[in-house]
């Protein structure tokens, strides 16, 4: 359970990917400036260039060039960021969270996406890559977008005290997407900060879930703000023991 007391900000963006990956990069620097310090922010996935498909190889160096200019705006800001990366001859769907100027831990999406031909682009991420990670006395995970579907995942993240879920979640799933991001918060009594894309295609339903599940939306907002208040860990974990938070 986390030892640290500090309401932490929480932020979901909620942006729109366009083709032109520079504007989508000063687009996200912008808004992260915009916000405060003690932040927790998580973008979308992907949200630099989307699933560029037909360009890889320059997805890749965006986000490379992305990543860098991330650090330098995340002094006492965590900022979760998913973007295409090369890696070897392979191109790889990879998360990276970023905390005062450094990269704190990665993972690669390991449940790529049928429908959207991901398995045919990208190579799939090992599951002991999704574990529980520590910052300053927080506990977080992470699962990415179609990861969501698979209960076993959210096991492995048992303990943590927010999970943090950037995602590409099309519109026609959108109930489904908004009762898995609050089932994971209900069933691991932890914070959730779900980051969906607004392109017209997507769900949207970004959100800052508390442990009771109770959600923080907003469909036509860009930036949804909520507040992680490890107290309140605490106490949904005292008033239903499950058990399996001790020892």
């Amino acid at each position: 359970m986390t030892t640290s007391n500090i309401k932490w900000k929480t932020y979901a963006i909620q942006m729109a990917t366009s083709d032109n990956f520079d504007a989508n990069i000063a687009h996200l620097l912008e808004l992260i400036a915009g916000l405060p310090k003690h932040s927790i922010i998580v973008t979308p996935e992907v949200c630099l260039t989307g699933f560029a498909y037909d360009r890889m190889d320059e997805a890749a160096q965006a986000s490379l060039y992305a990543v860098e200019q991330v650090k330098k705006m995340s002094e006492d800001k965590i900022i979760t960021l998913t973007t295409i990366e090369k890696e070897g001859d392979n191109f790889v769907n990879r998360t990276d969270v970023i905390y005062n100027g450094g990269i704190v831990h990665s993972q690669h999406k390991v449940k790529l996406f049928p429908l959207g031909n991901e398995h045919l682009y990208f190579k799939a991420g090992s599951e002991d890559e999704i574990k529980i990670f520590e910052i300053d006395g927080i506990k977080f995970g992470i699962i990415v977008c179609f990861e969501l579907r698979f209960p076993e995942y959210w096991l492995k993240l048992r303990g943590a005290d927010i999970i943090l879920n950037p995602s590409l979640w099309g519109k026609p799933r959108k109930q489904h997407f908004e009762i898995l991001t609050r089932a994971v918060a209900i069933a691991n009594q932890c914070y959730v900060v779900a980051a969906d894309s607004a392109n017209p295609d997507m769900a949207r339903s970004s959100a800052v879930i508390d442990p009771n599940g109770k959600a923080i939306m907003d469909d036509y907002a860009e930036v949804i703000k909520g507040t992680f208040d490890p107290r309140e860990v605490q106490r949904i974990r005292r008033y239903i023991n499950m058990d399996i938070f001790h020892g």
